[in-house]
């Protein structure tokens, strides 16, 4: 039987190494992974000369410029990373058959929900990232009808630039720090991501549209600090504070939960709660 060819963009990302950690599960799939050294997703031309000559049957798109708050200086370098090329992959994908699944984020919603967002919830990003994001799921639709997107929000991973890491080092460095509690969303293990994905790829159904996908439960960004704390007992103080004692350029949604209950009826995939993805994560830093 012939093997399913994955493209995998932003391959050095939190997403692509943890998709290429569980690649070995899937037997089926035959991965190709492009960092953006191999192929920078905003070189259009060379984009879609790559894609040629690989000719994958599916591409997953985990680029993305994701620096939330240098964005709000590099407006059009985000916009074209994170809307243009994903027109680029969408239309590619749409003119020779491959399948197109893009990840975008919880940052495409203002954040004054009061109840998990849903996927047919009204869009209004607060930040040119979250703008920037938006656009790329809209271009991603415009060109290709057939695309799956899933949004998803705080993701971290025992690699990378992310919360858990930097908590780490803060808790083993600081006698206190100081943590936002207003902000209330659901951390992402991004192997939980790239697992649900990869099911989503090898389950031989394809319904495309947006989908929400977090781990289970609620949480503040100070909550997550006091967890990660507890897990290593690190005498640090965690001290929480409001947004406005720690303002950043960009802004970020006070509220941003995702239902993921499309998911799980579509797919069948059924997300782990935060505490017990993050107990991996820890063991796996360990």
């Amino acid at each position: 039987m012939k093997k399913i060819t994955v493209a995998v963009t932003g391959a050095q990302g939190q997403l692509g190494k943890s998709i290429h950690d569980l690649a070995a599960l899937y037997p089926d799939l035959h991965f190709v992974f492009l960092s953006r050294y191999d192929m920078p997703i905003h070189h259009f031309e060379l984009v879609r000369e790559f894609l040629q000559g690989i000719h994958p049957d599916v591409v997953i798109n985990a680029a993305a410029y994701t620096a939330v708050d240098r964005a709000e200086q590099e407006k059009e370098l985000a916009f074209q990373v994170n809307g243009e090329a994903v027109g680029v992959l969408a239309a590619w994908c749409a003119q020779h058959g491959s399948k197109f699944i893009h990840v975008s984020t919880d940052y495409v919603f203002d954040g004054e929900s009061g109840k998990p967002y849903v996927e047919t919830d009204p869009t209004g990003p607060r930040s040119v990232y979250g703008a920037s994001k938006l656009e790329g799921e809209k271009q991603a639709l415009q060109y290709f009808d057939q695309s799956i997107i899933i949004r998803t929000s705080w993701v971290y991973a025992p690699h990378g630039k992310n919360f858990v890491r930097t908590m780490l080092s803060l808790l083993k460095e600081k006698e206190s720090i100081r943590v936002v509690n207003d902000q209330i969303g659901a951390p992402t293990y991004a192997p939980d991501l790239a697992k649900a994905i990869l099911d989503i790829v090898s389950s031989g159904k394809w319904t495309p549209g947006i989908y929400h996908f977090s781990n289970s439960g609620r949480i503040s960004w100070y909550d997550f600090a006091v967890a990660i704390q507890q897990q290593i007992r690190a005498s640090c103080r965690v001290e929480p504070i409001p947004t406005s004692e720690y303002p950043t350029p960009a802004k970020r949604p006070a509220y941003s939960l995702l239902s993921t209950e499309k998911i799980r009826q579509v797919y069948g995939i059924v997300p782990r709660p935060w505490e017990e993805a993050l107990k991996e994560c820890m063991l796996k830093l360990a």
